[in-house]
């Protein structure tokens, strides 16, 4: 059992870190609630030490490991109490855990359905059990201080949001029309940068319907 790496990172994919290892490269798949604050782990070195979560997952006729990183002990312990819900496994977790862990402990002490079901892969079924199972068990993982960096991108989007609404406006979508298009490209792409790139988004999604 892996229960943490430490390496070199040689790449970084959207879900994922490679880490050379004494000459071993190891894939290391990250949630992305902690790919948002990977880059403040990574040494001058380029070294990076992980907490792992290990295991086998398998395939018709073989079972392939798995690691799947973390920052720290707690954030694997969320991770680790969050798979025991019936029908949500690692993967699955790892698709899910896409906000602040804080976040999404209050959300399940609060039974606050809406948020849950945001969250990648998570109906409104799911999102009713994992409230069941894990109520009033997870509060010390509300504490963790992992929102704030989110707070600061919060602030940011907004001011996104609302350029991208003048512009919209501008060109003569409705209000409430223009506020539901933007809100569909935050949430497929919320790490957005610029208007710019809010606006081609909203316009792709368009293009698509």
């Amino acid at each position: 059992m892996i229960s943490g790496i430490s390496g070199k990172l040689v790449e970084k994919g959207s879900n994922y870190l490679i880490l050379d290892v004494n000459g071993i490269s190891y894939q290391v798949l990250i949630p992305a609630t902690v790919m948002q604050r990977i880059d403040e782990a990574i040494g001058a070195d380029g070294k990076i030490s992980l907490k792992t979560f290990h295991y086998l997952q398998s395939d018709s006729a073989k079972s392939i490991p798995v690691l799947i990183g973390f920052l720290n002990d707690i954030e694997k312990g969320f991770f680790e109490i969050f798979i025991t819900v019936s029908g949500i496994g690692p993967r699955a977790a790892l698709r899910a855990l896409n906000k602040p862990i804080s976040e999404i402990a209050r959300a399940i002490d609060e039974a606050d359905l809406v948020y849950l079901k945001s969250l990648p892969g998570i109906g409104e079924q799911r999102a009713r059990e994992i409230i069941a199972k894990l109520q009033n068990k997870i509060g010390r993982f509300g504490l963790i201080q992992d929102s704030l960096r989110q707070k600061e991108s919060s602030v940011k989007a907004k001011g996104i949001s609302e350029e991208a609404l003048a512009v919209l406006v501008q060109l003569e979508y409705k209000k409430h029309e223009a506020l539901s298009m933007i809100k569909r490209a935050l949430d497929l792409s919320p790490d957005i940068q610029t208007t710019e790139e809010l606006l081609n988004l909203v316009y792709k999604q368009k293009k698509v319907k």
